[in-house]
C-alpha cells in the first residue's frame, strides 16, 4: 500500500538553515534529521575546525548542499552563510538557531552576581544573534516561512543552577514575539521551540544537570525525558504550509513538564 503523504505535511522543495549542530546529540541534529524526512534541502553550519569532524559526517548524511563555518561571534560569519544561501538557493523556506552560550562563572553564579561582560556575551550568542539570523532571512523569505529558535523552562521559572541564561532566554521569548509581530505581514512565522531537559554537550555546563533531568522525569505527566527527534518532528511540523496559523507562540516539548512545573 502506497502512503500518501498530504501537500501541507511535507517540506518537499523547501530549503531550510539549520544552525547549532554540535554533534548527534544536538537538538539541532534532531531537527535537522526531521526536516530532510520530511523532504528538505538543507544548509548546515559548523561552529569552528574543531567542532568541523563532528559535524561534517552529520551534514553529509543529510545531504546537506551547503556547509560552512559559523561563529556568531565572529565578524560577518552569519552574514556570509546567508549570502552563500542566496547564491545557491535565491530564497529561503525556513531557519533554525540552536545556538546559547553564558561564560561558565557567570552561569554557574548567582544572576546578581553576573559580570556586564558575561551577560552581555550571553545575550548577544544566545538572543540577539536570533535577531541577527531574523534579519538576514527576511529578504529571502520571499514568499514567506519560518524561523525557530530554542527556549527552556526557564525563561519563565526559576529552575536552580540555570541562572543568568534564564533572563536571556526569557529576552529570547521576548525577542519571538516582536519579530513575529513585525515579519508576519510578510507570511514569516517565528517559532520559540522550549524542549524539556536534555543531555546535549551546552546542557553539560549546567550544574547538577543529571539531578534537573531525573526531576523532570519524575514530575512530567508522561514520567520520562524528551527525545531530539521528538523535539525535531515538531519543530518540522511547524515549518510545513500545515501550521501556517501559527506564529509568535512557545511551544512546549516536554513530555507535560511546563504544566506541573
Amino acid at each position: 500500500m502506497t502512503t500518501i503523504i498530504p501537500a501541507a505535511a511535507t517540506l518537499e522543495g523547501k530549503k531550510g538553515l539549520v544552525l547549532g549542530i554540535a554533534n548527534d546529540q544536538s537538538i539541532a541534529w534532531g531537527c535537522a534529521r526531521a526536516f530532510r524526512a520530511l523532504g528538505a534541502d538543507l544548509a548546515v553550519s559548523y561552529l569552528n575546525d574543531k567542532a568541523k569532524r563532528f559535524v561534517e559526517p552529520l551534514a553529509e548524511q543529510l545531504e546537506a548542499e551547503i556547509f560552512e563555518p559559523v561563529d556568531v561571534t565572529g565578524e560577518g560569519e552569519l552574514k556570509a552563510i546567508f549570502e552563500k544561501i542566496e547564491q545557491k538557493w535565491g530564497k529561503l523556506d525556513f531557519a533554525l538557531h540552536s545556538i546559547a552560550f553564558a561564560p561558565k562563572d557567570d552561569l554557574h553564579g548567582r544572576v546578581v552576581d553576573c559580570s556586564r561582560e558575561g551577560f552581555q556575551m550571553a545575550m548577544d550568542v544566545s538572543c540577539h544573534s536570533f535577531i541577527r539570523m531574523a534579519r538576514y532571512a527576511e529578504p529571502l523569505m520571499k514568499d514567506g516561512g519560518s524561523l525557530f529558535t530554542m527556549s527552556y523552562f526557564g525563561a519563565n521559572r526559576v529552575i536552580d543552577n540555570y541562572g543568568v541564561m534564564g533572563p536571556v532566554k526569557a529576552a529570547l521569548e521576548a525577542s519571538v514575539r516582536y519579530l513575529a509581530a513585525e515579519l508576519g505581514p510578510k507570511g514569516i512565522r517565528v517559532h520559540a521551540i522550549s524542549p524539556g531537559p536534555i543531555k546535549t554537550r551546552a546542557a553539560s555546563g549546567i550544574a547538577h544537570f543529571d539531578e534537573l533531568m531525573e526531576k523532570a522525569a519524575e514530575r512530567a505527566p508522561e514520567q520520562r525525558l524528551v527525545t531530539i527527534e521528538e523535539v525535531g518532528y515538531t519543530t518540522a511540523f511547524l515549518a510545513t504550509d500545515g501550521a501556517k496559523g501559527i506564529t509568535g507562540s512557545t511551544t512546549y516539548v516536554d513530555c507535560g513538564y511546563s504544566i506541573v512545573g
